[in-house]
């Protein structure tokens, strides 16, 4: 038996131990070589082939997106080749985290992409002029010590919480993500530059691609944290770059094509762990991150092995392609966020690749013209864009749910909410059970986001900060108890550590999700917890919250508004003291906060243009304060500045051993308004086994029935 294949069935069987893996079609080393006549590859061959250039010419002047990126490019180019350069001898501080002074990472990109700006513009205007400038940046690339991010260096890291699928003995650190972008950039530069480089230039940057990447990782998979954590966009981007390099240099190290073949196999695994409508667990951006740059491993492999092996046919990007990315839009959960930000580029290959109508109405909906030079590569495709006739949608894999009517009109509301389990260390927060609310294209109740990266952020201390912990969420808690991790350092996974979402419906008229986030918490305080949330169409928002809590307790409901400055943290200064100016009400006070008023039965947010949404607490049975205070963010950085981000809190002490929180989250056109709404709304038991919640909307009386089941309240369909 080949040892590879010796370890490949000992990873199996170890892994097998600790989650099973997905079944993922395997190749081998002799798959590629048999797949791809290396003989006959000629330089440039990753991207493009000489034979195409004319091609690409043509659409640079036909193509007035293609011809207005190379005119930028031209001049970004003529930057490039005329400026003074001198190789840097770079200042890496031992905690880049904490210190501002880091030079060596903005160094590394801007020569970088010198290097393979000024290789594009001399494959595309034939040009020597940009050659001598580009291996320059090139070289000087090679002969920067590190590629990787001193921020994981083996002192910094080490104390890491690893993900799913990674033993807790982690060592090796020498090849990170941003090293497998400077080896891609680098490998693409190699490839455009090949036809104008000495062979002592040459080997020069195949020194540096071995030595700073390929031959670090070749053979030692198993050592890197990465290569197996398939659950986490770090694999895909590894192996891209790893991949990416192996292809550049095949022509010279045929024998590379084991490290093509272990690429293909682990984005491959990689991507099984998508879900079926697309979900994705760290979120939007780490997706997007994630399917970017395996794009650029995943074309070039198709390229040469003329179409036989083609990522893009894995099934679950055929199906779900940028599915994610479009109706998971608002949802900020996590380290991640909800924004449109994918790379054009990324989108218009997915979309030709795929054939996916409902990727190319988000590429030519949601992200406007190209800019990169990957835009002129992989331009625009010619599948017909065609919005989804439903535009919620729930993401089972990873208990998300989308809710609205309408992609584009913002007088629409937008919840997106999530149960899901707290098991993703490295950039999941604590937040089963979180939504939000968007309206105006403002978040009014809103996600904190992640931080600024400090050194401790992804290790066991990341749940102590506010903004990843439940206490920086739109959560429950009783008597103050905060919601847990399933894995700490070193220590063993704790299995069902959040909730599902158990129901999810969706017509033209209501959207509704219930779930359960109860064994997101200890026990020892709160009992039991379902949460039901209703968008009533198209901007009516209701939460209704059981909880279970012994008799006395203290029950509270958070939200997060997103109305005021720099989204509802108070940057207003604070004279002489540092609590929060925000109190609890008196029983007919109000106090004004950044962003909104709290009354008496409401909340009144309005944002910075005007518009204005009610809160709207009831409490079966029960009495109710409406409490508003300031949370302190401060990252441990050294040019970090405290925030101070707002609440306001629904508290309730329970009176029996259940106890019904309802939450009316709607548009009101000014604050007359918003009282004559709170005084319309009603909580009641209704017969013996139904609890009614209604209100009186404008020209409509609307009302929501929830029926009593043996486990809790249940939305009447």
């Amino acid at each position: 038996m080949k040892l590879s294949s010796f370890r490949r069935i000992v990873s199996v069987v170890f892994f097998s131990c600790i989650g099973a893996l997905p079944s993922s079609a395997q190749i081998t080393k002799e798959d590629i070589t048999s797949r791809i006549n290396i003989h006959d590859l000629r330089h440039p061959y990753l991207f493009f082939s000489n034979e195409e250039k004319p091609e690409i010419r043509k659409r640079i002047q036909s193509d007035p997106e293609s011809r207005n990126i190379m005119k930028r490019l031209v001049a970004e180019g003529n930057r490039f080749l005329r400026r003074p350069f001198q190789k840097k001898v770079l200042y890496q501080p031992a905690h880049p985290r904490f210190e501002t002074e880091n030079d060596a990472l903005p160094y590394l990109t801007d020569i970088s992409d010198g290097a393979v700006t000024l290789a594009f513009l001399y494959q595309m205007t034939g040009d020597e002029k940009y050659t001598q400038r580009a291996i320059e940046y090139a070289e000087a690339i090679c002969d920067v010590p590190e590629w990787k991010n001193a921020a994981h260096a083996f002192d910094i890291i080490y104390p890491r919480v690893w993900p799913w699928n990674v033993p807790n003995d982690q060592v090796v650190f020498s090849y990170d993500i941003y090293a497998a972008r400077i080896a891609r950039t680098l490998s693409t530069a190699y490839d455009w530059l090949y036809p104008a480089m000495t062979m002592q230039q040459r080997d020069k940057i195949r020194n540096g691609l071995l030595e700073k990447a390929v031959t670090r990782v070749r053979g030692n998979y198993e050592f890197f944290w990465w290569s197996s954590a398939y659950k986490c966009n770090w694999s895909v981007i590894c192996y891209s770059g790893l991949g990416v390099s192996a292809l550049a240099l095949l022509t010279e190290s045929p024998q590379l094509a084991d490290v093509v073949a272990e690429s293909y196999n682990r984005i491959g695994l990689t991507y099984d762990q998508i879900g079926e409508e697309g979900g994705w667990q760290e979120g939007r951006g780490y997706s997007e991150y994630m399917l970017t740059s395996g794009a650029y491993f995943m074309d070039a492999l198709k390229r040469v092995s003329h179409n036989k092996l083609d990522l893009f046919r894995h099934p679950k990007i055929k199906a779900t392609a940028f599915d994610f990315q479009l109706y998971a839009l608002t949802a900020s959960f996590g380290d991640s966020d909800g924004k449109s930000g994918t790379p054009t580029y990324a989108a218009n290959k997915f979309v030709a690749e795929t054939g996916s109508a409902t990727s190319a109405f988000y590429r030519e909906r949601f992200l406007g013209a190209g800019s990169d030079m990957f835009d002129i590569l992989w331009p625009r495709s010619t599948v017909r864009p065609e919005e989804p006739k439903q535009k919620s949608r729930l993401f089972k894999n990873i208990n998300w749910a989308v809710l609205r009517s309408d992609f584009f009109d913002p007088s629409t509301v937008t919840v997106a909410c999530k149960a899901g389990f707290n098991d993703d260390p490295h950039h999941g927060h604590l937040d089963c059970g979180q939504f939000t609310v968007t309206w105006q294209n403002v978040p009014f109740i809103r996600d904190l986001g992640r931080m600024k990266y400090d050194e401790q952020y992804f290790n066991e201390e990341r749940f102590e900060y506010l903004l990843a912990s439940s206490e920086g969420h739109n959560v429950v808690s009783v008597n103050g108890e905060q919601q847990i991790v399933a894995k700490k350092k070193d220590a063993e996974w704790k299995s069902n550590v959040g909730g599902n979402i158990l129901e999810y419906r969706t017509d033209d008229t209501r959207d509704y999700v219930l779930m359960d986030p109860t064994h997101a918490y200890p026990g020892k305080e709160l009992k039991h917890w379902r949460r039901n949330i209703v968008l009533e169409k198209p901007a009516v928002t209701l939460v209704v919250d059981e909880v279970g809590a012994d008799i006395g307790a203290t029950i509270a409901a958070r939200f997060f508004p997103g109305t005021g400055d720099n989204g509802g943290v108070d940057t207003r200064p604070e004279p002489g003291r540092h609590k929060a100016s925000v109190k609890a009400p008196h029983a007919t006070g109000e106090e004004d906060f950044n962003g909104g008023k709290i009354l008496k039965d409401h909340v009144l947010l309005t944002d910075r243009a005007g518009h204005s949404m009610v809160l709207i607490p009831l409490v079966l049975d029960n009495e109710f304060r409406i409490v508003g205070d300031k949370a302190a963010a401060l990252p441990v950085a050294n040019d970090a500045a405290l925030e101070w981000v707002q609440y306001v809190e629904t508290v309730a002490t329970a009176k029996a051993p259940t106890t019904i929180i309802a939450t009316l989250i709607l548009p009101v056109a000014d604050e007359k308004d918003a009282q004559r709404m709170s005084a319309s709304a009603k909580i009641a038991v209704v017969g013996n086994d139904k609890v009614l919640v209604s209100m009186n909307d404008a020209d409509r009386s609307l009302q929501w029935v929830f029926e009593k089941t043996a486990d809790g309240l249940v939305l009447q369909k």
